[in-house]
């Protein structure tokens, strides 16, 4: 039976699916608009200043539609003949897909470059998505532009890290700065929307009436998804984007550490982390390849090959720590630095991205140029997926931070011809692929884990983990700990349901210092996440450690062993998002939708179905306010059970020690017992 109904309606016509109200159109509220326009982009160390010159953008009210038997239509818009746009309406696996071609104008015009398309929305109505947002979980009521780029440093205007940030290198950001972008949201209408379109664009959800998406290019297609409930809808949103596979087993066995400073160093910190109880499943070096000191801090060589000065021994270390089930991890991106071994290789072999006068484009990272390698060019895509399975997976690195992949400038020419504008935002998912088909042609699937922070449509299917980028070590909102929840669960509704982030943060600049107090909160929240990594960040020597001393370490190895004991429960949960797209952090709405204050919380999640956990995001604080949706609950440490009123859940004050990050899990769950050893675990206790 088909789902699909397309109804005229006087001067216009409404498309439903699955019996809610999709797309509309009619005097004054017109589907699409077209019009032409120039973009400016520009670029300082991978931060954007993006601006538009538009020459005009005109309703395009007038149409005409002819129905087909199989339930779709073909829909011609125009607006008296200027910038004449076809439009396919079609039911695809119980979707809506919107197909667009832009058609010859009146007197040979030139084709529309901009788009806008109006979608129908209700006033009481929540969105979620955009790909990965650090600010707001709930998008509506703000403008979105949707360009992946750095993330900023503090991404706030009114705060004085945001202004040092602006002053210094233009990187202060905004609250839409994102690594990871996508034209995609969820509508707590049970209705998702996601645009084939890789130019420049923006999400804009201020109207009570309507929502609208800006594009500067021709959008491919448009699909709409329909479902009974939110978590179905998810379900959907993944079967179409793709979704991730499950982790290897050794990635729950405990915490990565993030060490730096050569093989020896990394030994006694592991050993000095394994003493002090902390179950520890790998080490992750960022430096393996050798280090460049900027002004910035510590950077990295940007030559993907072992330094076997730094780190001597290395390849018989790596094998004598896997016999002990500890993984080594490094570190790659998809750039090689000017002068290194590997960037010579790409320019003589025509692998790297020109500029228009012919000469290999070279980009500023902060103090050293690096090429970048044309994923367009099939030579170098295959050559750099033969860098990964030579360099890191053949040497024995069980993991790495697949970094960066938002930088390509604009202006860069490509080998297959693709304008560079319209290549940037899908170039983090390129640079995913690469890394995943290596790892698969290598044979290691299921052994190997790399992250990334940088992603668009198509990392769902690439990427088996997120990570949430270049957090401030500090409190903040929009730029600290409070900031990775939002991340995760705003990815967890735009298709990818593995995340994670930096124990501890990472930017130290300015006033900033990582706290012990800070790491240790970062840590309790990380606990309860599908993966623990911890990080120095840029300035390791500015921040507090996790060995800087020893009341340090026994949190930890109590965060860790609380979450080596979650080890079923997280395997079952990455299980289902691998099957069923339901994400391993999930907002409270996904399985409380009648709970009205689920829908406005981005300050704690749950953890699968059946465990609830709060972390505590201020300093200071030693109690912490928490929701907790209809039902039976029981507290994570101490069994005690609240009885929660239905619908609306209820709220409580509960006490917040330093190690005791609060948490509570249905009364009634199946896992009841793997969390009470959990709690029995952290507290090295036995039940």
């Amino acid at each position: 039976m088909s789902r699909l109904e397309i109804i005229r309606t006087g001067n216009g016509f409404e498309v439903r699916l699955g019996g809610r109200l999709a797309i509309e159109h009619g005097p004054g509220r017109p589907f699409l608009s077209a019009g032409r326009g120039e973009g400016r982009y520009d670029m300082h160390h991978g931060n954007f200043e993006v601006t538009e010159s538009l020459a005009e953008l005109v309703a395009l009210e007038d149409f005409e539609l002819a129905p087909r038997p199989d339930g779709g239509a073909e829909v011609s818009f125009s607006r008296r003949g200027l910038y004449p746009v076809r439009a396919d309406f079609s039911e695809v696996r119980g979707r809506l897909v919107v197909s667009f071609r832009a058609e010859p104008g009146e007197g040979g015009s030139a084709p529309p470059n901009r788009y806008r398309v109006r979608l129908p929305a209700e006033p009481a109505e929540h969105v979620y998505g955009a790909g990965e947002q650090f600010s707001h979980f709930d998008l509506r009521g703000r403008v979105f532009p949707l360009w992946t780029s750095e993330q900023g440093v503090g991404r706030n205007k009114l705060t004085e890290v945001t202004r040092l940030a602006d002053l210094h290198d233009k990187a202060g950001g905004d609250y839409w700065w994102t690594f990871y972008p996508q034209p995609t949201f969820c509508s707590s209408r049970r209705i998702f929307y996601h645009f084939d379109a890789t130019a420049w664009a923006s999400f804009d959800f201020r109207f009570p009436d309507r929502h609208e998406y800006y594009v500067w290019g021709p959008p491919a297609s448009l699909t709409v998804g329909a479902a009974d409930s939110m978590l179905d809808l998810v379900s959907d949103l993944t079967d179409l984007l793709g979704r991730q596979p499950e982790l290897p087993d050794w990635a729950h066995d405990g915490v990565v550490l993030g060490i730096q400073g050569g093989t020896e160093t990394c030994l006694a910190k592991l050993a000095r982390a394994r003493a002090a109880g902390v179950p520890v499943s790998g080490i992750w070096a960022q430096d393996w390849e050798g280090i460049n000191m900027t002004s910035f801090g510590q950077r990295l060589r940007w030559n993907w090959v072992w330094d076997p000065e730094r780190y001597p021994g290395l390849d018989e270390a790596i094998r004598s720590l896997r016999a002990e089930g500890v993984r080594f991890l490094g570190y790659i991106n998809p750039y090689v630095a000017a002068g290194k071994s590997l960037f010579r290789e790409a320019a003589a072999k025509d692998l790297l991205a020109r500029r228009a006068d012919g000469s290999v484009y070279l980009v500023d990272f902060g103090e050293f140029d690096a090429g970048i390698v044309d994923f367009t060019k099939p030579e170098a895509f295959a050559w750099y997926k033969g860098v990964i399975r030579k360099n890191l997976v053949e040497f024995g690195l069980a993991g790495w931070m697949a970094d960066f992949g938002e930088y390509l400038p604009t202006d860069a020419v490509l080998a297959d011809g693709t304008p560079a504008e319209l290549a940037h935002n899908e170039w983090p998912a390129l640079w995913a692929r690469a890394n995943r088909e290596a790892v698969d042609e290598a044979g290691a699937s299921g052994e190997i884990v790399y992250f990334m922070r940088a992603g668009w449509t198509g990392s769902q299917r690439w990427c088996p983990m997120m990570w949430a980028g270049d957090q401030n070590v500090d409190w903040s909102r929009d730029d600290g700990l409070p900031s990775v929840i939002p991340a995760a669960l705003s990815l967890a509704m735009s298709g990818h349901g593995l995340h994670h982030s930096d124990i501890g943060g990472y930017t130290t600049l300015f006033i900033l210092k990582r706290t012990k107090e800070l790491f240790q909160r970062w840590a309790e929240l990380a606990a309860f996440t599908p993966f623990m990594r911890s990080h120095e960040g840029n300035r390791p020597g500015d921040n507090w450690q996790f060995d800087s001393d020893e009341e340090t370490l026994r949190h930890l190895a109590s965060m860790t062993r609380l979450h080596v004991a979650l080890k079923s429960y997280l395997k079952d949960c990455v299980r289902q998002n691998a099957l069923r797209g339901h994400p391993v952090q999930r907002p409270l709405f996904l399985h409380f939708e009648e709970d009205p204050e689920a829908w406005g919380i981005q300050d704690q999640f749950l953890l699968g179905p059946d465990l609830l956990a709060a972390p505590v995001l201020e300093e200071g604080a030693r109690k912490r306010r928490l929701h907790l949706p209809p039902g039976e609950w029981a507290d994570f440490w101490s069994d005690r059970v609240v009885r929660s009123p239905s619908p609306s859940g209820t709220t409580l004050e509960v006490e917040a020690p330093i190690g005791r990050p609060p948490a509570f899990f249905k009364a009634s769950s199946a896992w009841k017992d793997v969390f009470r050893k959990a709690a029995d675990a952290a507290s090295g206790a036995g039940r």
